[in-house]
């Protein structure tokens, strides 16, 4: 069986590496059981592999189970074979990769590579309880269609008024020279950039007593009680030595790139998923491919996203 010191380095050689649906599932099974296969039901060893289904069945619980099961992939019945190269490319994509090549590159519907996709961006999670700290930039943005590129009737529907009404507000916040001496994004959709939802958020996510860099926005007056916080006001300069939010400004810049070239349209109730997405990418931008996606492949267990939960279906059933 091929290892995982042996990962491929190029999208072409993904796509040979992961062309055997043999090779798929026993990357995937080594993956998950790095001590031989278990039975995500009953916890039970060494089950028997049936060799005609591709399956392993208990021999505690007699039940069947595949490399799927307790996966994002679960109850697909689309090939490992195919969600392996997508989930490089999307890993891999600086800018995103729509659903339309998806479904080109793989032949299969652009429905179904849109719903991969985003059981793939369940994958790219980063969750964290360990909270930033240090130097800490602090910046707030908006995401939405131009009024001008609306049509008219949606804009009317839309748009009440002036400014950044019919807009989704996102909040980051990015600690200068992490862990591994790079920066780190946490980026998350807010209601709103009042000061009700901005401060909280920061104190949720930044140690105490750390430098803290925002813009001039009143939401974030009375940050300086717990952290040492410095102000640069947009309207004189962008940066006066370390005091500055470029960092956020180059992850807004890549996030606006890819969501208004790439996605064209991102409906807001989805939008969290492009952007735990984009900072995916933007935290291992350091890393080869190859480890991207296997960071990426260690996190589909336990991840389980259905369609009828995607599309808010489950609410009205």
């Amino acid at each position: 069986m091929k290892t995982q010191g042996a990962l491929p380095k190029t999208l072409i050689e993904a796509v040979r590496y992961f062309s055997d649906p043999d090779v798929c599932r026993e990357f995937v099974a080594a993956l998950r059981w790095p001590q031989g296969p278990t039975c995500p039901r009953c916890g039970a060893v060494e089950p028997l592999f049936l060799q005609t289904r591709k399956l392993w069945k208990c021999r505690a619980c007699k039940k069947q189970f595949s490399a799927k099961v307790g996966t994002i992939f679960e109850d697909s019945p689309i090939g490992l074979d195919k969600w392996l190269p997508a989930l490089w490319m999307i890993v891999n994509a600086k800018n995103g990769v729509s659903s339309y090549e998806i479904a080109r590159a793989l032949g299969v519907t652009q429905k179904s590579a849109w719903f991969m996709m985003h059981r793939i961006r369940l994958a790219m999670q980063t969750g964290t309880f360990r909270k930033l700290g240090g130097e800490v930039e602090v910046d707030e943005t908006f995401i939405g269609g131009r009024a001008r590129f609306m049509h008219k009737g949606r804009r009317d529907k839309a748009i009440k008024g002036r400014g950044m009404v019919g807009k989704a507000a996102v909040m980051a916040l990015l600690e200068r020279h992490g862990m591994d001496g790079h920066s780190t994004v946490v980026v998350k959709h807010v209601p709103s950039v009042r000061r009700r939802v901005l401060a909280p958020e920061v104190r949720q996510h930044v140690e105490p007593g750390s430098e803290v860099f925002t813009d001039a926005l009143r939401s974030y007056d009375g940050l300086a009680a717990d952290y040492a916080h410095k102000v640069i006001d947009h309207a004189e300069s962008y940066a006066e030595g370390k005091v500055h939010t470029n960092g956020l400004e180059n992850f807004w810049s890549l996030l606006k790139r890819g969501i208004k070239g790439t996605y064209v349209s991102v409906e807001p109730f989805h939008l969290f998923r492009y952007l735990d997405e984009q900072a995916y990418r933007f935290n291992t931008r350091k890393v080869k491919d190859g480890e991207r996606f296997a960071r990426a492949l260690a996190s589909i267990v336990g991840k389980r996203l259905t369609y009828e939960h995607l599309i808010g279906a489950e609410a009205t059933t």
